[in-house]
Formats: structure tokens, sequence, C-alpha cells
């Protein structure tokens, strides 16, 4: 099991767009991404680097483990 570390909200945006999540919107410095299926829209801030915690809850709220991004990160 492998440690987050720093990853960079375009990174992450670009895990997401692979996931089939569509950018909706923006407000202020948060991106909104939404996918069908999903309870509620993802928000990721445009913080270098993002915080952990903001990635694990959007990876609950996406239904995706950990270990998909750290996957999708070492193949890139």
């Amino acid at each position: 099991m492998g440690n987050l570390g720093a990853i960079s909200w375009r990174v992450f945006e670009k895990f997401l767009i692979e996931q089939g999540c569509l950018f909706k919107r923006m407000k202020g410095d948060h991106r909104v991404y939404t996918k069908n299926g999903l309870k509620r829209p993802l928000i990721v801030p445009q913080y270098n680097p993002l915080p952990p915690f903001i990635i694990l809850n959007n990876l609950r709220v996406l239904g995706v483990s950990k270990e998909d991004l750290l996957n999708f990160i070492s193949n890139t």
C-alpha cells in the first residue's frame, strides 16, 4: 500500500477524466466535476500539492481505491 505524497491537482484532474468525470464549472479556485451515478459532485481545489484528505474524500465519493490512483500515477 503506497503513500499518496504530493499530488498536483492537474494529475488528479487527469485521473478523474480517465474515470469518466466531466468538468462542470469553476468557482473561485475550486473545480467541480460530475459523473452519472454519483450522489454529489467532486470538488477539487487548485492547490499544489492537494492535501491527502481531499483526494481520499473524492476517491470515496467516486468509489475508486487509492491503489487505482497510485497505479495511474505510476503509469503516467
